[in-house]
């Protein structure tokens, strides 16, 4: 073993073994790799019941006013799962304070236009705001346009027309989404946590060896040892990689516990799992995005003059390189070689084909890596000239 590598070595084992003793920031950094699980987790119990609703086809109430008047209708509505229940005196007021989703009210006159052929009014209530609402306003709405639908086609029999004649397009829509594929739009999300993760693994470790250093007065000391500048960029810039590295692990193990283990059947209609396989590609595949990461901290917070300065610095990074991955789980962008071509980018769009069961390509794993991994050496390059320069110890102006 070289003289160099036993000189990183010491200067890792020393900044290791600082942080580790520092368990507010091991607790923060670890409490922070289960935000992601747990919001996907909130999200599937707040809105998997409005989203998949239609996939349990249970009995909904509708509060009904003047059902009376349209006996027809009420009949084919209870035909096809909802129960009629009393409406509220201010059915208005009640909806918009979200006590119902939705009220019918039919005027007596309905009865009269019906029989005489002329349009029935009936009044529809609903928030269209309100998206805890929105399963059950679409489906009585649905119902309401296949009973007009109906109902018209007799009509039009009844004058010995064919119903056929004023339907001049028979749309036949062929919908390849299955319930699971729906579902992914939660997990469509996991890059963007996992890029958070990956930022904010080793963050407290690159913030307290330089700007927590020069702060403390410790840097200086430091400086002065026998060890090259370029030995000890590489020794911080190591101890910071096997946090990082745990973090990124345990992120991916609660979204393996997270949707693995728990009853999500339960709430939107069938049991969405993590294949551990695909897990274990997409932790190989964020690998070079913590080299990234960990060079790109040290340059910012070798910036600073404060700690207080580079954690707000340092704290805002990952907000760049993660939000593409927000836009993946409403937009998603099929892989090329100009994504590859993109640090992080590049890795996002692979997670989320993985996430998708798609096929990933090697090649652009590849490319991606290596783009990414190229960018983090010359960064790493760039921090050691930083500190080749005396300013640092007192902070770059």
């Amino acid at each position: 073993m070289s003289a160099s590598i036993q000189r990183i070595l010491v200067v890792f084992r020393k900044e290791v073994l600082d942080n580790l003793r520092d368990r507010r920031s091991l607790i923060s950094a670890a409490m922070s790799t289960l935000i992601g699980p747990a919001i996907l987790l909130l999200l599937i119990f707040i809105l998997g019941r409005t989203v998949f609703n239609d996939v349990r086809e249970s009995t909904i109430d509708l509060p009904f006013i003047g059902a009376e008047n349209a006996p027809v209708l009420v009949q084919y509505l209870e035909q096809n799962g909802i129960a009629i229940v009393e409406a509220p005196e201010n059915p208005e007021e009640a909806v918009r304070n979200g006590d119902v989703d939705i009220v019918i009210s039919v005027p007596e006159s309905y009865s009269e236009d019906f029989s005489a052929g002329r349009p029935a009014t009936v009044r529809v209530i609903m928030d269209s705001s309100r998206q805890s609402a929105l399963a059950n306003v679409e489906r009585v709405r649905n119902l309401l346009e296949n009973f007009n639908g109906q109902i018209a086609a007799l009509r039009l029999m009844a004058r010995g027309i064919n119903p056929v004649v004023v339907a001049p397009l028979a749309i036949e829509r062929v919908d390849v989404a299955t319930p699971q594929s729906q579902a992914l739009i939660f997990l469509n999300m996991m890059p963007y946590f996992i890029v958070m993760v990956v930022f904010m693994g080793g963050m407290y470790v690159i913030i307290d060896t330089t700007a927590g250093e020069r702060e403390r007065s410790s840097l200086e000391p430091l400086l002065i040892n026998p060890v090259a500048r370029w030995e000890l960029v590489i020794g911080k810039l190591a101890a910071s990689w096997p946090f990082a590295i745990f973090t990124l692990f345990l992120n991916l193990m609660a979204f393996a516990i997270a949707f693995n283990a728990f009853p999500l059947e339960d709430y939107i209609g069938f049991q969405l799992s993590i294949d551990v396989a695909a897990l274990g590609w997409i932790f190989l595949i964020a690998l070079p995005m913590i080299f990234l990461a960990s060079a790109l901290q040290m340059i910012i917070a070798t910036f600073t003059r404060s700690f207080k300065e580079a954690q707000t610095y340092v704290g805002f990074l990952p907000l760049i390189p993660a939000l593409p991955g927000i836009g993946l789980a409403f937009l998603p962008i099929k892989s090329s070689l100009w994504a590859m071509l993109i640090p992080t980018f590049g890795q996002q769009l692979l997670i989320n084909q993985l996430m998708r069961g798609e096929n990933v390509i090697l090649a652009n794993a590849f490319i991606s890596s290596f783009v990414t991994t190229a960018l983090a050496i010359i960064l790493i390059f760039a921090a050691i000239k930083l500190y080749e320069r005396e300013r640092v110890l007192f902070g770059t102006k």
